[in-house]
């Protein structure tokens, strides 16, 4: 079978060092680090753990906030933050009504004491706690919530957590899809609106309609709330909508469209390199297969071979080149083991020999005498004199003509099942098929599990009509030859 997809494309990371640095350096870590560092013996918390409100006037003066309700809410965000990543830990009250201490946690020390991997394990499970705030319910009017008995009646939000969490997830991973695109060419920030329509607006809708534009609007405004919340967090750049666009407070934007000048002005969001690193965790946690440059450092060959099989070219080369700066064996070693994974006659093995060439063309001259002991086989032996002819080497023999055929086959087989663009295969094919005088003649008769299928991506792709029409004929002498 040919290598399972993955359901994206591999993201490269920063290193892990820059990573943590960056997380210490998001502004509600670094509150929370300095209010875990200012708590003592004589902070007071209450039942669920906050900040009691005398303290929290010191707590902001401390963070150089200004002592007023704003100061205040930042820093009792930041307390909270301190208190769910273990930076600090409190003391429930023995009595009801009391109040409970807090002391420095466990965690703080990691911070200047562990390594990148433990600053970062603290900083996702502060991403956590700020995703969660984001997703909670908004509450315009608590008192009517609460009943005589002081009871709430959460059914009244209409708020379901499980919808909330995952919508913000999804919008977090469109947005991850778009940071990658195009081999890292969507790198730029994205329109608020556009993030919001593509949760909303169907595939195949045509031009959306009012209700469809209505629910962008509202899903913006909800965005725009929930980026405020994470860019602190350091996860996002973000760019807020303008507020000059409401209608009246509390309001969606009276559009969700403008002329390209105005765009910026309906909020523009961007993933910094610790939120790809932050929105990729998440989805690893949640079952997604979401890959990273530097995966297969240290596995097999055949590992190698077989997850970069759908690798954009510029992520494949880089994974290669890690894998083989990893081979503690050196190259001859490390060529031996690619050449040996890339055997085959599986649906993959084409696109594996693809990707071992072009892995060998990486590895140097020195893989030589690894690549020169595959001359005779018939799956390598092509691939072998290909090799050994780029990289000048004196007496190569030449090549029988069924090997010639059966490379030929093989090549094309690995592009079809790569996705390349419709030109460069076509060239290929034309290129291939050109080279050989009665190549339609021969070439069905080569013993290779693709040939028919191939035979007829010829047919079908080659734009030359006689050409074409040999290629069918071929095709169809081939699944005959094979009893199919």
């Amino acid at each position: 079978m040919s290598a399972e997809r993955p359901s994206l494309p591999p993201v490269r990371l920063t290193s892990e060092a820059e990573l943590a640095r960056d997380a210490l350096a998001a502004p509600l870590f670094v509150r929370a680090v300095r209010l875990a560092r200012w708590a003592g013996p004589d902070t007071r918390v209450g039942a669920g753990g906050e900040l009691v409100e005398a303290h929290l006037p010191a707590a902001a003066e401390h963070l150089g906030l200004a002592a007023d309700e704003d100061g205040a809410a930042y820093a009792s965000e930041a307390w909270r933050l301190a208190v769910d990543t273990g930076l600090i830990d409190v003391t429930d009250p023995e009595e009801e009504d009391a109040e409970g201490t807090a002391s420095a946690g466990e965690n703080l020390g990691l911070l200047t004491g562990g390594s990148p991997q433990d600053v970062l394990s603290i900083w996702l499970d502060g991403l956590d706690a700020v995703h969660a705030d984001a997703t909670a319910p908004v509450l315009d009017d608590f008192a009517d919530l609460v009943g005589e008995d002081g009871s709430i009646d959460f059914d009244a939000l209409d708020w379901d957590p499980e919808a909330e969490a995952e919508f913000l997830d999804g919008v977090l991973g469109n947005l991850y899809l778009l940071t990658l695109a195009d081999n890292g060419a969507g790198e730029g920030p994205v329109p608020l609106p556009a993030l919001a329509a593509s949760m909303i607006v169907p595939d195949d809708m045509g031009e959306p309609t009012d209700d469809i534009l209505e629910q962008v609007s509202e899903a913006m405004m909800r965005l725009d709330d929930q980026f405020r919340l994470l860019e602190p967090i350091g996860i996002v750049e973000y760019r807020p909508v303008d507020e000059a666009l409401m209608v009246e407070e509390g309001e969606a934007p009276d559009t969700v469209a403008g002329d390209e000048d105005d765009v910026t002005r309906y909020g523009m969001v961007k993933l910094t390199p610790l939120g790809l690193y932050g929105v990729r965790a998440r989805m690893l946690e949640a079952g997604v297969d979401a890959p990273a440059v530097g995966d297969l450092a240290g596995k097999g060959a055949d590992a190698l071979l077989d997850g970069i099989a759908h690798y954009p070219e510029s992520a494949a080369r880089a994974e290669i080149k890690l894998w083989l700066a990893g081979c503690a064996d050196g190259e001859v070693s490390a060529a031996a083991e690619l050449l040996a994974a890339a055997r085959g006659a599986d649906e993959g093995g084409p696109l594996r020999r693809l990707h071992c060439q072009q892995a060998l063309a990486l590895a140097g001259p020195e893989a030589e005498p690894a690549v020169r002991a595959v001359l005779g086989d018939q799956e390598l032996g092509g691939l072998a004199r290909v090799w050994l002819a780029e990289h000048g080497a004196a007496d190569v023999p030449a090549p029988p003509e069924d090997m010639i055929f059966w490379l030929a086959i093989d090549t094309i087989a690995a592009h079809l099942d790569a996705d390349g663009e419709l030109d460069e295969l076509q060239g290929l094919i034309e290129g291939l098929s050109a080279q050989h005088s009665g190549f339609f003649d021969e070439v069905w008769r080569v013993d290779h599990p693709a040939t028919a299928d191939v035979l007829e991506a010829m047919g079908r792709l080659h734009s030359d009509k006689k050409a074409a029409k040999d290629a069918r004929k071929a095709a169809f002498k081939a699944r005959s030859r094979a009893g199919r």
